[in-house]
Parts: C-alpha cells; sequence; structure tokens
C-alpha cells in the first residue's frame, strides 16, 4: 500500500507546486531540450540547494510503508518516511544543528521546515485551501514573505545579499567586437592566450593557452525575477542600490560594464542578446537557430593558472558558417549570458592535451570576416595582423556556450 501512496503523493506535490511556480532548472531543460545533455557551463551556473551532498543510502520497505536513510559525514543525513496513514515525512539532518523537514500529509498538504544553523528558517507551506506560503528568515537580517492564494501573489522582501566578485575587475569584455583592448588586457586578461590565427588549427601543432574556471561564480534567477530587476544604464543606482553595491567600487564598474556592453550596437552582420534567465537563454538559442538545438562548452582537466603548452589532438567541425550562436557569461551579480550570432562564423571541437598532463575538450570559433571589428580589439594587438586580413579563431572558456543544430 505504501509504495502506491508515493507515487501518488509525489505526483500530486510535483503537479501542485509546478502549477504554482517555474520549472526546476533540469527539468526546464528536459523539457525544452529534450535531445540534448546539459553542458557544465550551465550545470555550473544553476543555483546550488544548500542539501546537495553525496552521501550513503539506505531503502527499507516494509509493512509500515517505506523508510530510507542517507547516512551523511558528522551526523548530517536524510530520513524519509512513507507511512499508510501519516502520509510522506522528509528530515534532513545536518552538521552544526541544520535540518529540513517536509510533512506530507492527505489533509494537511505540504509543509517544509529548513532550520538553519545560528537561528535562520525557512517555512513552506501549501495547504488545500490557503495555497502557498513561504517565509525565510535569517539571523540578524530581514526575510522574505511569499504569499500565493486566491488573490495572486504577494511578495515582500528584506535585504538582500551583496553580490561576490572575486578576482573580477573592471575591463572590456574580450568578445564584444566593437571594443578596443585596454592596456590591462595587453598584459594581464587571460583571455589574450586564447586567440589565435585558422591556419594553425592543425593536428599536432602546439599553443600555448591560458584556459580559466569561470567568470564569476554568479549563478541563474528565475525568469520571473530576473525580469522583475531592472537592467538598464539608465537605473545603475537602483541596481547598485539593489545589490548593496558601493557606486565607487569596482564591482559598480563592472555591472555598468555589463549593462552598456548589451547595450550597445552590435557590429555590422551581428544578432545580439543578453540572456537574463536560463530561460531566455534557451529561448534565444531556439529562435536563432531552430528547436532541435544543443548546448555545447569547453571542459578541461587537471588546468593550471598560468599559460600552458598544449599539443591539438584532434579537430571536429561542429557547425558550418552561420549556423552557430556563440553565449560568453559575463561579469555580473547573477548569471547573465552575451549572446551573438555573426556572419561568416564556424564552431568546432578541438582536444588539446598538455606534457604536464592538462587536457582540455575545447570549443573554438573562428570568424572568417573581422572587417567590422574595432582596429584595436585585443585579437588584432595579440596576433598582430589587421582587421579583415585572415580568419581569427578563438577558444571559450569553461563558462561559455556555443549552440549548434541538432542534427
Amino acid at each position: 500500500m505504501a509504495l502506491h501512496i508515493l507515487p501518488i503523493l509525489t505526483f500530486l506535490f510535483i503537479g501542485f507546486m509546478v502549477s504554482q511556480a517555474a520549472l526546476p532548472p533540469e527539468i526546464y531543460w528536459k523539457k525544452m531540450l529534450s535531445n540534448s545533455d546539459m553542458p557544465r557551463a550551465i550545470k555550473n551556473s544553476l543555483p546550488k540547494p544548500e542539501w546537495m551532498e553525496d552521501k550513503s543510502t539506505s531503502v527499507n520497505v516494509g509493512k509500515g510503508g517505506v523508510h530510507v536513510n542517507t547516512g551523511g559525514k558528522q551526523g548530517g543525513g536524510t530520513i524519509v518516511n512513507v507511512g499508510p496513514h501519516k502520509g510522506v515525512n522528509v528530515n534532513t539532518g545536518k552538521p552544526n544543528g541544520g535540518h529540513t523537514n517536509v510533512n506530507v500529509g492527505p489533509k494537511s498538504g505540504v509543509r517544509v521546515h529548513t532550520g538553519k544553523p545560528g537561528g535562520g528558517h525557512t517555512d513552506v507551506n501549501v495547504g488545500p485551501k490557503s495555497g502557498v506560503g513561504v517565509h525565510t528568515r535569517k539571523p540578524g537580517k530581514g526575510g522574505a514573505d511569499v504569499g500565493v492564494g486566491k488573490g495572486g501573489v504577494i511578495v515582500r522582501s528584506g535585504p538582500k545579499k551583496k553580490p561576490v566578485f572575486v578576482g573580477v575587475h573592471p575591463g572590456p569584455n574580450p568578445f564584444n567586437y566593437n571594443y578596443a583592448a585596454s592596456e590591462a588586457q595587453l598584459h594581464d586578461d587571460p583571455t589574450r592566450a586564447l586567440f589565435f590565427l585558422e591556419k594553425d588549427m592543425k593536428l599536432g601543432n602546439s599553443m600555448n593557452l591560458h584556459f580559466t574556471r569561470s567568470t564569476n561564480a554568479a549563478t541563474f534567477l528565475p525568469r520571473e525575477e530576473a525580469t522583475s530587476m531592472p537592467f538598464s544604464s539608465k537605473k545603475i543606482p537602483e541596481i547598485l542600490s539593489e545589490f548593496s553595491v558601493q557606486p565607487d567600487s569596482d564591482e559598480a564598474k563592472v555591472i555598468e560594464e555589463t549593462i552598456k556592453g548589451c547595450e550597445a550596437k552590435g557590429i555590422i552582420g551581428e544578432q545580439k542578446y543578453c540572456a537574463t534567465s536560463l530561460e531566455s537563454l534557451v529561448d534565444y538559442a531556439k529562435n536563432s537557430l531552430g528547436k532541435n538545438v544543443k548546448a555545447m562548452s569547453t571542459e578541461a582537466k587537471n588546468i593550471q593558472d598560468k599559460v600552458q603548452k598544449y599539443t591539438i589532438t584532434m579537430v571536429k567541425k561542429v557547425a558550418d558558417d552561420n549556423e552557430a550562436a556563440v553565449c560568453h557569461k559575463q561579469k555580473y551579480a547573477y548569471a547573465v549570458f552575451y549572446c551573438h550570432k555573426t556572419k561568416g562564423t564556424s564552431a568546432y571541437v578541438v582536444s588539446l592535451m598538455s606534457p604536464n598532463g592538462s587536457k582540455a575538450k575545447a570549443m573554438a570559433i573562428c570568424h572568417k570576416d573581422t572587417s567590422a571589428w574595432n582596429p584595436k580589439h585585443l585579437a588584432f594587438q595579440v596576433l598582430n595582423v589587421k582587421p579583415g586580413s585572415v580568419p581569427i579563431c578563438h577558444f571559450l572558456p569553461e563558462d561559455h556556450i556555443v549552440w549548434v543544430p541538432n542534427n
């Protein structure tokens, strides 16, 4: 009997929550792109639930229903009980006093309580009559209350956490071809080592490259939340206030540069768009290339934070001219991708190996026509060539994405 109750309650719970809110990112991806695996660049930009930890799990099925226990380190674990009368009860015990309780009853609906170390907590209540109620409270800080009932949605939020820009400094986006390189970029920007000439992309050839893990650790916001926030150069003061960023700080300059880069007119033949959510990112790809598309990103292993010598061990073309759209993760308070599609652009997967064991399956983008680029763009100065003279290519950092037709 218990085995029948579990899928029914699970279905009812998921169905109710989906009807009230946006789909979770992984489910949304599968719904919209069922034939495309989610690349690492997307996975690394998804919000990370606090309870996601790798633990051992035990499952017992008896007359009393179903009992699941995931034994965790330092006393943490998750316990799930499914009984024929009491419904579903989930308790995630965490080290240092944190825990999560989920109760699903046939009459009381759904109730979630997350107790956090230091006194913070989150309560979610879903009832058959009262609708959905969410209350979050952090120690010594403001909280947020969300109510969903017959009257619609009401949101009251307290102070937001200031975004963290680790190692991020102001400077032109090297993948925006309208801008001239700054002096700092010419000497310090790791992406300068990612540009190369198309003629050098040959099996057995060696290159000095610098792969970086991430532009920043910013994660996606749900579409509804992202669209409700200002994203305009006319509202910079409001945006800085929203994220508690000082107007004269490097963080403020980074935010302003990203917004203005998104607003700037593209070069001749460029279709550009800035996606501020996973949903808008997927919409952009499908609108640009058709319904059947797939996403790809660079994946590197054992890389070091410096320029290294790599040898090309494989080259495979994955998109012909005008078939690839590229999205570059920007420096911002939450995940924003600068996407563009330009004429004469093709995409490749290139396997690289370094003598010290570092290796990469890197996405390479090649531009046949660079005549409309800024003459002082980073690529021209690094490669010592002139606009429109030769095809220029560049590898992509790990948190950037290439969209191609999924043939």
